[in-house]
């Protein structure tokens, strides 16, 4: 089988990744993200029809919210004739009043689901969901480190933790970058299982590119007067098709739920099948490349 050349069209895959992730900063700085009730506080109001679909009725269902004193609801319609409300406003007396208009437009509506989460407590989850990437990103750098610590030549240990680094990164702020605009221009939010979905790609980014690593320390130990990238460049093409293999039937399953999931996981799959993909791409063309570029830096 032919031997790809993958490391000599690296530069393409720094414009490729780097254009994205500027792409990703700026849309992140101009619109930011839309934060769904998880983080900004507010109500989430399930409202069900057995007679007919709500989902076709916006015009009144804005209407009847507009009666209730509410501005600015979201309100998406789902796959089983109901549709989610979600407004900032959250005691109970507002949640009555609006359930009551809605029936007086809807006389067969349900209220089928009703949270409520109070500002504090998004406020502190943002704060977790910070902590908690950075650690689960420092953790895997560490753990990376020390497992490669017997491949100190020609490249030393700890740079393989940065190069996964880099790649998460990548992942990730391409993931969020998408989502702003997703935001912005759709309407979709994030709560928490969005966090969920992140450290998710976090580890299934680090899985693929550990792969490669640790093809590429079996084939340096057993390596003699084969150069860095000689030994990086074989690295990559024994272990493509077994990556790109395994992320695939990943990918499938991920869309067959994001086609017939329900509304509550199809951002964490959207999410998640983003993340993947990118992470997939990372593991491949961008970590070893990284590697290689700083083994070429040092013999300068």
């Amino acid at each position: 089988m032919k031997t790809l050349n993958i490391l000599a069209k690296r530069k393409y895959f720094y414009i490729f990744s780097g254009t994205l992730m500027v792409l990703s900063v700026v849309a992140l700085s101009v619109w930011g993200l839309k934060y769904g009730l998880d983080f900004t506080g507010g109500t989430l109001m399930e409202m069900r029809s057995d007679n007919g679909d709500m989902g076709s009725d916006i015009d009144d269902i804005k209407s009847a919210l507009q009666e209730a004193g509410i501005q600015g609801a979201i309100i998406t319609p789902t796959q089983n004739n109901s549709v989610l409300i979600r407004y900032a406003d959250a005691n109970d007396e507002k949640n009555q009043e609006v359930s009551g208009k809605l029936k007086e437009k809807f006389p067969e509506a349900q209220n089928t689901r009703l949270d409520y989460i109070g500002p504090s407590i998004s406020s502190e989850l943002k704060q977790k969901a910070v902590w908690a990437l950075a650690l689960a990103i420092v953790c895997i750098a560490l753990y990376i480190a020390y497992a490669f610590r017997k491949v100190s030549r020609p490249v030393e240990s700890w740079k393989y933790g940065i190069g996964a680094i880099v790649a998460l990164v990548h992942d990730v702020l391409i993931t969020v970058g998408i989502f702003a605009v997703l935001g912005h221009f759709l309407n979709i939010e994030i709560d928490s299982s969005f966090i969920a979905a992140l450290l998710t790609i976090l580890g299934f980014s680090v899985h693929d590119t550990i792969v490669v690593y640790d093809r590429t320390r079996e084939n340096l130990l057993k390596s003699s007067g084969e150069k860095f990238d000689e030994v990086v460049n074989r690295s990559l093409n024994e272990t493509m098709a077994r990556s790109i293999n395994t992320s695939l039937t990943v990918l499938i399953t991920l869309l067959a739920i994001l086609v017939f999931g329900g509304e509550s996981v199809r951002n964490f799959t959207l999410a998640l099948l983003i993340g993947i993909f990118f992470g997939t791409y990372s593991s491949i063309f961008v970590a070893s490349a990284l590697m290689v570029d700083w083994w070429k830096w040092d013999k300068k």
